[in-house]
Parts: C-alpha cells; structure tokens; sequence
C-alpha cells in the first residue's frame, strides 16, 4: 500500500543540561518515593473533585489520609518552604532591631582574642566555599540555564508544531488514496480469475501433451547429425592423415641435411627425428557403421503429422463441446466476480470517509491558523516569564556580588597589625560590603523562597502525576477507570466513538497501536462500525454456483483422441532399429583424441629444439615446420574436435533414447486408452471435478486478496503515527521536557541558592566584624595584660580612641 513517510520524530535530546535533569528527577524522588496512585484512590479524587460526594464515609476519610500520605513530601518540603518565607523576614527584622540596640553584632566594638587570625579565616573560607561556590554553580547558573533553556525550546517549538501539523494532513489525505488503492486491487484478483476462465480450462481435464512425439523429432535429428558427422569425421582424417604424412616427409629430408651431422646439432636431429613416429591419426572413423536406415523408418513416421491430428481432435473439437455445454455456468462465475467488485464499490462509497476527512481538514486547518496567530503572543509572554526569573537570578547575584566584595576588599584591606580602630578604609568598605549582602539577603529570600514553593509545588506534581505516569502508561490507565470520565459509561472512549460504553476500548491500546503506526481500523476497533469480513465474505456469493456445478451433465462420447493409424505410427517408430546401433563402436572412437600427440605442443616442442641449433638454415627450416603443424591443428584438428563433440551427444541421446522407446510408446497408447474410456463415460464427473477444482482456485485468489486487505487495513492503511506524536508531542516534549524539567531545575536551582542564604548571613555578619572599623577596642596594661578599668568615661574597661586620641596596641 502506498504510504508516505512522517517528518515528526517525537523526542527530545536536552543535551549536556540532561545531567543536571536527572539530578532533579532523583531529588523528587526522595522527596515522593510513592507508587501512582491506583484504582478507589483516583476515583476518589476525580469523584471529589467534581463535587460528587458530599459526606465522608470512613472509606473516604481513609482515602483523603492516602491522599496525604502520597503527597507528604510536597506538603512537609512546602510546609517548611512557608515557614522560611514566614520567619526569615521576621528573624530579619527583630535582627536590625536587634543591632540598632548595639546588640546582634551591633555595637561597634571587637574584643581582642588570640585566635582571631583563626577566626577570620575561618569564616572568610566558610563564607567563600559553602554559601558563594555552591550557591553560584548550583544555585544560579542551574537556574539560569533552566530559564535559558526553556527559551530555547519555546523559540524552536513552531518546527515541531508544525511537523506535526504536516504529518497530521499527510495522515487525512493519504488515507482515502490508501482505500481506493485497496478497491482497485480487487479488479488484479478479478482479471486474473476471468483470464484463467477464458482459457478453455477444461480441455486440460482430458488431455497430457505427448511427448512422445518431441521424442521422435529428437531422434531424427540426433540421427541426421551423427549420419553427417560420421561423413565429415570419415573425411577430415583422411586429409589430415594425407597432410601429417606429408610433414613427416618434409621433416625427415631437413633431417637429412649434413648440418644434422656436425656435433651441436647431432643430438638435437636424432630427437627430433625419433618422435616423427608420432604425427599420425589416432581415431578411424572409416570403420563406423551408419544409421541411414534407422533414419529412413523415421522419416517414414514423421510422413503422417500425429500432433496434428491430435490438436485436430482434442482442441478444436472438445472445447466447443464442453464450452457450449457449461456456457451458463461460465457465465454465473463472471457474474458472481462482477458482482463482489460493485458490492465493494458501492460498500466503500457509503462509507463518509471523504466527509470525515474533509472536516477534520478545515478543523486541522483552523487549529493551525490559530497556533500560528497566537504562537507570537507565545513567544512574547515567555519573554516576560524569561526578564522576570533572569531578575531573580540577579537578586541573589547582587547578594553574591557583594559577598565578593566584601570579601575581596576585606582580604586585600585587611592589615593585622592594625588595631580594631585603626583599620584601613578598603577593611572597613569589605565589612560594609558583607553587612549590605546580609541586608538584601533578608531582603530578597522571602520573594526568591515564594518563587520557589510555587514552582516546586506546581513542577514536582506536573513531574509525579503526569510525566512519570504517562512514561510508564499508568496515566492511560487512569483515564480508562471505568465510570471516571462518564459516571455512566465503563469504557470512556468506546462510548464517545460507538456510543456503546461496552467495547472494550481505552486510551492505553489506542496509544500504544499508534505508537506502534498501527492503522486506525485497528486502533480504534472500527469493525464495530462497519465489518470488512461480511463485505469480503465470498461464501455468500459462490453457493449458488456450486449448486448448479453439482448438475453439470456432458456427452462427449463422438471425440476420438487418436485413431489405429496413429496407434500403428508409434509402433512403426518403436520398432525403427534405432536399439540395433552399435553405439560401443561410436563411443569407442568418439572417446579416443584426433591425433597421436598433441600437434600444438608437437609444433612448440619442435620451435624449442630449432633454438637449440646454431643459427643458419636448419633451424629455419625446422620453425618452418612448426608452423605448418600450427596451420593444420587450426584448420583441420579443430572443426574435427567439434564435429566429435556432436557426435558424441547425438549418440548418447540415441542410446538413451533406444533403452526406453519401446516402454514410451506402450506408455502413451496406454495413456490415450484410458482417457478415451475417461471421455466416453465419466466426461461429467470430471467436468465437475475440475470445475471444482478452479472455483476453488479463484476463492484462493480472493482469500489472498482479503487476506492482504485485512493485512494492509490493521498495519498500513491510515497508520495512525501521526496521533501518538502529537500526544507525545505535547505532553512528553512540550509539557515534560520543555516545560515541567526547565522549571523543576529553575526551582531547584534558585531553592539552593536561597537556602544558603542562611549560612551565608551568618558567616558573613561574623567575618564582617574582622574587617569594619570599630568605634571602641579592649585596653590592655603593659605589664599585667589585664584590662583598665576607665570608670571616668563610663567604658568598662574600653577605650575610645576619638576622645584620647593615642594608639593602643593590640597583643597578638
């Protein structure tokens, strides 16, 4: 069947972000280890939903305990994620208050301790490796390419859309060119029957070919050509026995010359001349005998043309008898075949499928002008959706950036030898640097923190209940909960379609037919609609034909397949003599080579011992000869090879056509005896018998036919591909991948870095006392090392530089 191939191909590779996905998808895990909810629960929660039940039996308050058991990670994960919007505002605020007071850090006065170097360094890595690099790369830039990646995918999904689309109007218009491809195949099945019942089938109810009588033209032949051959054979090796005598001659007067006698070339001229014995003939066909009588009898066979006369009696006069005899029941058989083809038109123009497709046509085409108006609003609302989660990301980049600032400054100002009042301004500019990060930390963590519960809540749902169950197909599943979707119907889909909610059809077999590019006949159990079994249902049609072939009665009494004259040719031909042959004496000679030696390797032999000699006459005149026993192999040798060859094969064709004449011609009377008795008296039975056999033989065509219609219809007509990708299109891709994995790794990113909000504050309120400049600073006496007690200035034990004006040194 004729199909055309789909563009869409329905998944989505996120690339290296994929790994930083699949960290998420783990944490949901741990956050929601449960299995998808199952049978009463859904029901419960749909039925809930749709304001069904209004009392709380004991069952449903054990299901709504399920329900809270199931969500339990979200709640507690959310619940503390409200507590951290509620209190750190608050903890921020009683904090200011707390330091206006000169308390909470506050007061502008660093005790002196040893360890202090310690400390500061401590805090400072803290602050540097817990809150900024982990925040930064997990934190922000996960969140940052989360954004960006969802950007990305909204910009490049209108080729997606409109892949789908396309492969959506290739599906409607391919599928009415697949059913009239279909319809018209049958008229091939149809031909094909009419042409095997227009040729006279039940002549071959009677008649073998005989081929006895290809037998007899063989023999003939085979005859003609060893009589030829023998002549040609007989007279070739006399010529060349004539013309290798003539060389031995020549070869030995060169032999004779006194430049044989001297002592280089004696050797050479004994050898040639002892092999001169062997140039002569090997095989004498003088002494074969011939085979003119055996073919004169054949000729005498041939003289009365018995195939004739049996293409005279049996195919001239039989297929007009039983032809003018069965006239009506050829004619209900073409009948019965017109009729199947127009009952499959006309079933297939009832059907509405043009009307169908039509109307899915202008719809398809309205939803696409409508995703290409609103796909720019799309885009522009995305835009805003991306300014604004770029604008949180630079909420806690600010907060970063004045964390290394401060602790840039703080680093690079900081002189130990300094006292606490004394300390430079690029110290005291890191210090304010990290109160400023702690302000905007309190500042801006409730707002990162709403952002965050709201996404989480909202992407880790969409990820459980929607996208790993639709993964698995448990989400097909839910929707074919009986009476879910219909309180009256069992079987949601089979009632929409069929209007019968009986019909075992749901969205899981739909989906995973499509997905497999099943047709849509199949997918969609449309036998329930209208059956191809009853259309195709030739039974129904050939009963009646059967009958009437049951009562076939035929006389062909008057043929005569073959007469006592053509009775008396065959054994004429039987007893021809062609067994008297002597075909030993042929193979014997036959199997024998033309000559002695080989008159090539003879003539190659004697041009290397020419080369042995000294230069002059001898050794031309022996070349000389080489080359004329290279002529008379090519010009007589040769075609005596060939005419041997012929020989070879008519013979062995006589031989074994002479071991079994005489069973042949026995066998072929026999044969034509026992179907003269056949037409004499059982003519009709045989009628009926063959007539059977080719109504079974045209069902068989058909049964192919409906077989390969039923075949193409489940697997190929309206292969329903382009269904699944649309689903998977806008679940799996777009709402899963694009959507629901880019705001759960936004969350998860922007969640991390608002938690280490925490650690940052504190660490960084601490390392801010090591680098701002203090108003006061612990007083130390010169010998004890104890602190002075200056109650004269109400400071116990502190020192105010700006009221004395000294240095006071700090103990290290």
């Amino acid at each position: 069947v004729p199909a055309k191939t789909y563009d869409t191909g329905a998944y989505h590779e996120p690339g290296a972000i994929g790994i930083v996905f699949k960290i998420v998808h783990a944490f949901l895990y741990l956050v929601q280890p449960n299995s998808f909810p199952q049978g009463k629960q859904i029901n419960y929660f749909c039925l809930k939903y749709r304001f069904v039940i209004d009392v709380f039996p004991p069952e449903n308050v054990v299901l709504t305990l399920q329900a809270i058991y199931y969500e339990i990670g979200f709640i507690v994960s959310a619940a503390l994620g409200l507590l951290f919007i509620l209190l750190l505002p608050l903890v921020g605020l009683c904090f200011c208050m707390c330091r206006c007071c000169d308390n909470c850090g506050g007061e502008m006065h660093q005790r002196q301790k040893k360890n202090a170097d310690c400390q500061r360094s401590c805090f400072a890595t803290f602050l540097f490796v817990a809150s900024l690099i982990i925040r930064q790369v997990v934190g922000v830039l996960c969140a940052y390419a989360a954004n960006q990646h969802l950007t990305n995918q909204v910009r490049g999904a209108k080729k997606l859309v409109n892949s789908n689309f396309k492969d959506l109007k290739i599906f409607l218009n391919d599928t009415p060119a697949q059913i009239d491809y279909l319809v018209s195949q049958y008229n091939t099945t149809k031909d094909k029957a009419l042409s095997d019942l227009n040729s006279c089938f039940l002549t071959k109810a009677f008649f073998k070919k005989f081929h006895i009588l290809a037998a007899i033209r063989e023999t003939k032949e085979a005859l003609e050509n060893v009589s030829v051959s023998v002549e040609v054979l007989q007279e070739g090796t006399e010529r060349l026995h004539a013309n290798l005598t003539d060389v031995k001659m020549h070869l030995s007067n060169t032999l004779s010359d006194s430049a044989c006698n001297a002592a280089q070339a004696a050797s050479t001229c004994n050898i040639i001349r002892n092999s001169l014995s062997q140039l002569n003939i090997n095989a004498n066909f003088s002494g074969l005998p011939g085979v003119n009588s055996q073919l004169a009898k054949v000729n005498d066979v041939l003289k009365i043309d018995l195939s004739s006369l049996v293409q005279k009696v049996s195919f001239n006069d039989t297929p007009d008898l039983v032809v003018n005899q069965t006239r009506n029941i050829l004619s209900d058989i073409r009948s019965v075949l017109e009729s199947i083809g127009s009952n499959i038109t006309t079933f297939t123009k009832m059907l509405p499928v043009q009307k169908i497709v039509t109307d899915l046509m202008v719809y398809l085409t309205q939803s696409e002008t409508y995703v290409q108006d609103y796909f720019p609003l799309v885009e522009q609302y995305d835009f805003y959706r991306w300014l604004g989660c770029l604008i949180l990301c630079c909420m806690v980049v600010l907060i970063l950036v004045f964390y290394y600032l401060g602790l840039l400054c703080g680093t690079c100002g900081y002189d130990k030898h300094a006292s606490p009042t004394t300390r430079g301004c690029i110290s005291n500019t890191g210090g304010n640097f990290l109160m400023a990060g702690v302000g905007f930390s309190f500042l801006f963590s409730w707002v990162l923190m709403i952002v965050v519960v709201l996404t989480f809540v909202t992407g880790g749902n969409v990820e459980k209940l929607v996208c790993e169950p639709f993964e698995d197909k448990n989400l097909f599943k839910i929707l074919d909960t009986p009476y879910l979707l219909n309180q009256h119907w069992k079987n949601y889909l089979a009632g929409i379609i069929f209007k019968n909610p009986n019909v075992n059809l749901t969205f899981e077999k739909v989906y995973s037919d499509c997905k497999e590019n099943k047709g849509i006949y199949t997918s969609l159990h449309l036998e329930h609609l209208f059956n191809i079994n009853e259309l195709l249902n030739i039974s129904m049609y050939t009963e009646d034909v059967a009958l009437r072939i049951e009562h076939i009665q035929i006389n062909l009494s008057k043929i005569i397949l073959l007469d006592e004259i053509g009775k008396e040719n065959l054994l004429n031909f039987s007893s021809s003599g062609i067994d008297g042959i002597d075909f030993s004496a042929y193979l014997t000679e036959i199997n024998k080579s033309v000559t002695k030696v080989d008159l090539l390797s003879f003539a190659n032999d004697l041009e290397a011992r020419a080369d042995q000699l000294p230069k002059g006459a001898l050794e031309n005149a022996l070349k000389g000869h080489a080359n004329n026993i290279r002529m008379i192999h090519n010009q007589q040798v040769v075609p005596l090879e060939q005419a041997m060859s012929t020989l070879n094969q008519s013979i062995r064709l006589l031989k074994r056509t002479s071991s079994e004449l005489m069973v042949k011609v026995k066998n072929v009377i026999s044969a034509v005896n026992a179907a003269q008795n056949l037409i004499n008296n059982n003519a009709s039975q045989v009628i009926v018998q063959e007539t059977k056999k080719y109504m079974d033989t045209i069902i068989g065509y058909f049964e192919q036919y409906i077989e390969w219609v039923k075949e193409s219809i489940a697997v190929e007509v309206a292969a329903c591909k382009p269904i699944a990708n649309v689903v998977d299109t806008a679940v799996d891709i777009f709402l899963c991948s694009y959507i629901a994995d880019s705001v759960n790794t936004f969350w998860f990113g922007l969640g991390g870095s608002s938690m280490f909000l925490i650690p940052a504050i504190i660490f960084a309120v601490k390392l801010s006392k090591y680098y701002r400049r203090m108003d006061t600073e612990d007083v130390y006496d010169d010998f004890e090392n104890i602190p002075m007690k200056t109650t004269e200035n109400g400071n116990n034990g502190y020192h105010k530089e700006h009221l004395y004006g000294i240095h006071n040194p700090v103990f290290t």
